[in-house]
């Protein structure tokens, strides 16, 4: 529909930029009230919200929808039919996108082309997020660091080298902006010419911690500034493991420097686990406490680090890096498959399919597919994503 009409207002006599710019950001505005009106609804959390839009493309959809069309979907209780079918708090809803105007951030969400493409493919990713700078496609190649807030010499010299030369490769550090770790990586990144991506664990326009201020302001210059919560809202210690989903969801891998054994670096490392991204960990000091957490984590399996050479030979769009030829495809020899296992193949992509997709596409038996894809997973052709998902690997 807004399709429709801005083409019909496209007119020789109105064509003019300011006139454009001002119905964009209404229609922007509008799109935005139904995405906040969706937050406040109790019970829809990242995963319903995903669903939903899944469905109805838009946020406005979802509450125009008839009540056949919001029952067809899967968990979605007869409580939170009816808060989607009688909202009206709009009033609040206009106070909110006034905070969001103030605060001078974009609003972007889940049906935004700006929204991160890496951040659609986790299992619950936020249902909108307001930045300030912006997310480039190139922010894709992408590296996680994180750690301790109290780091030692050691932690600082191994974080300002690994984030240091990453950046210099033109690898994007994200982080959480704390102090400690996070604060030395991303300030080294920006040394180094590079981007960087901070996730608050707060409202977009309160800095934590405040003497973060300038780090803030050269983030959003060179990278973006992110946060999925409302405006205003506090660095309350819960929201901290919620953002950590976000950074190693935007991230190929996670490197913990040092952390403790209770560090919320570790939650990190267990969102990267659950979407399937590669962790690593800087050995320490075993008499440490700064070092239990990433000792664990290598014990656990998590990748050892030593120099930047074992992120980059660990994730394959990294290894071309050396060389100037990241993302470049990797020859594999696809000789050594079955039949079988070849037609299956040939029905994936780099962007993940849903297991029905394949099964429908290749025509073959859902168990057959099953076992050809845990096949090709063990043999390292496929890599598998929370949700039945599949893609190639190379």
């Amino acid at each position: 529909m807004r399709y429709e009409i801005i083409c019909a207002l496209m007119t020789p006599q109105r064509l003019d930029d300011s006139f454009l710019l001002s119905l964009i950001i209404s229609l922007m505005k509008e799109d935005a009230k139904y995405w906040i009106a969706l937050d406040y609804i109790n019970g829809i959390g990242d995963v319903r919200a995903k669903t939903l839009y899944g469905r109805f493309k838009s946020a406005e959809k979802i509450f125009s929808a008839s009540e056949n069309e919001l029952r067809s979907i899967e968990g979605l209780g007869e409580k939170i039919l009816r808060a989607i079918r009688t909202f009206d708090d709009w009033d609040k809803v206009g106070e909110e996108l006034d905070k969001i105007r103030k605060s001078g951030a974009a609003f972007v969400p889940l049906n935004d082309s700006s929204y991160p493409p890496q951040l659609l493919q986790i299992y619950n990713p936020p249902p909108f997020l307001l930045m300030k700078g912006e997310v480039t496609p190139g922010d894709k190649i992408s590296v996680a660091i994180v750690g301790t807030r109290l780091p030692d010499k050691y932690g600082r010299t191994v974080t300002e080298s690994l984030s240091g030369e990453l950046a210099s490769l033109g690898v994007t550090i994200v982080s959480g902006m704390a102090r400690g770790i996070d604060s030395i990586a991303q300030e080294e990144a920006l040394k180094r010419g590079g981007r960087t991506i901070a996730v608050l664990g707060s409202g977009i326009d309160v800095v934590y911690p405040p003497e973060n201020g300038r780090l803030y302001e050269k983030i959003t210059k060179s990278g973006a500034v992110v946060s999925e919560f409302r405006p205003g809202t506090p660095p309350v210690a819960q929201n901290f493991p919620k953002r950590n989903r976000i950074i190693s969801g935007l991230s190929l891998g996670v490197v913990v420097v040092q952390a403790s054994d209770k560090s919320g670096s570790l939650i990190s490392a267990s969102f990267a686990l659950d979407q399937n991204k590669e962790v690593f960990a800087v050995p320490g000091n075993v008499g440490r406490k700064l070092s239990r957490g990433s000792n664990w984590l290598i014990k656990k399996g998590a990748k050892l680090v030593e120099t930047v050479d074992d992120i980059l030979c660990e994730i394959e769009v990294l290894r071309g890096l050396r060389d100037g030829d990241a993302g470049e495809a990797v020859p594999i020899d696809l000789t050594r498959l079955s039949d079988r296992e070849k037609t299956v193949y040939s029905f994936l992509g780099t962007e993940p399919v849903h297991i029905d997709e394949i099964i429908k596409s290749s025509g073959l038996e859902s168990s057959s597919v099953l076992s050809l894809l845990l096949s090709l997973e063990l043999d390292g052709y496929v890599a598998q994503h929370p949700g039945k998902l599949f893609r190639r690997r190379f």
